[in-house]
């Protein structure tokens, strides 16, 4: 196998392997010309938003800064919005379905370290290099789940459909469809009901 199907396969990888630097450097690129374009430039966003993505729903779109580990491993739905400094570090698959909201400051994190130490530490290869090993669980976030300020969301997680989590909360097992869910770590506070309906559709 070779380092980018380790990693995509959740296996322990090296990622200084030259196709994963060179994959990581090119999304970079993307997101800094991203991150530099004009909101007068509506046009220019989405396209490189299609370049970054692995797949990109209709009518999604991500207020500047972004930041993504690699781009093509993150997957969005339609209609999905991201506001201001979302970092989704995609080293295993990220899937985002339709009608989801990300308030500013979301970290989506599916890069996870060995526990024990004499694992995690740098290695040094015979020419001296460094590397370490890691590997990544995946994140699926369902169709109309609204994460709200300073949300982050660890790997492994599944977020259910039409889920809410308050601002600040940390995601470290799933969460069932239906519920706000807030806290560190996160935790279901109560189902959504009817009771919550705002009349909005009525106007």
């Amino acid at each position: 196998m070779t380092e980018r199907e380790k990693m995509l396969a959740g296996r322990l990888y090296d990622p200084t392997d030259k196709e994963l630097a060179a994959l990581r450097i090119k999304v970079r690129r993307l997101c800094e010309r991203y991150n530099s374009s004009s909101c007068e430039e509506p046009e220019l966003r989405e396209k490189l938003l299609h370049e970054i993505l692995g797949t990109c729903g209709e009518d999604a779109y991500m207020e500047p800064d972004i930041r993504f580990d690699y781009g093509c491993n993150t997957h969005t739905g339609r209609n999905f919005y991201a506001n201001y400094n979302c970092v989704i570090l995609d080293v295993a698959q990220v899937k985002i379905g339709d009608d989801v909201m990300f308030g500013p400051n979301v970290t989506i994190a599916t890069p996870v370290h060995p526990l024990l130490a004499r694992e995690r530490k740098m290695r040094t290869r015979p020419d001296g290099s460094k590397y370490d090993l890691e590997y990544g669980k995946p994140i699926t976030i369902e169709d109309g789940v609204w994460l709200a300020a300073g949300v982050t969301v660890t790997g492994g997680v599944t977020i259910g459909k039409g889920a809410v989590i308050g601002a600040g909360s940390v995601i470290t097992r799933d969460i069932p469809a239906g519920v706000v869910a807030a806290g560190v770590p996160c935790r279901v506070i109560r189902k959504l009901t009817d009771d919550d309906y705002m009349g909005s559709l009525d106007e």
